[in-house]
């Protein structure tokens, strides 16, 4: 994704196109696994080394409130971004900590059909997402 498509995409969602948020999307879309926020400011500090580390965690609060991204929690408590907002599952690797999305149509036709049928009591389903833990063989 170029930058004027970046720029786009802020722009659809109402927010002002700045050097930083550009910056902080392409970061995100080009590190393209899941990142941490230390990773985003790693990455981005190389050729932006004055964006504050505070301006990076509010972009990427108003990019998640603004449905640019989705956050993501590992069982190890890191909070991960992920741009992908297509309905999506993931693949948690306990060792490595690696995150890999996961899609499959007919896996999605199942659960929603099973929760269709059988509800959850006095709960209204929103959204179902699945994380697998496992190991990825190398």
């Amino acid at each position: 994704m170029d930058i004027q498509e970046i720029a786009t995409k802020l722009s659809e969602k109402g927010l002002r196109v700045t050097p930083q948020r550009i910056a902080i999307l392409g970061a995100i879309i080009k590190l393209d696994n899941h990142p941490t926020a230390d990773n985003i400011i790693e990455y981005i500090k190389k050729n932006h080394p004055n964006i504050s580390v505070g301006t990076v965690y509010k972009v990427l609060d108003s990019f998640v409130e603004n449905s640019l991204l989705k956050k993501v929690k590992t069982e190890s408590g890191i909070m991960r971004y992920d741009p992908l907002l297509a309905n999506h599952h993931h693949l948690y690797c306990q060792e490595t900590d690696r995150i890999e999305d996961f899609k499959d149509e007919k896996l999605d036709e199942l659960i929603n059909e099973y929760f269709y049928k059988k509800g959850i009591k006095n709960f209204k389903i929103q959204d179902i997402k699945l994380q697998i833990t496992g190991t990825f063989k190398n």
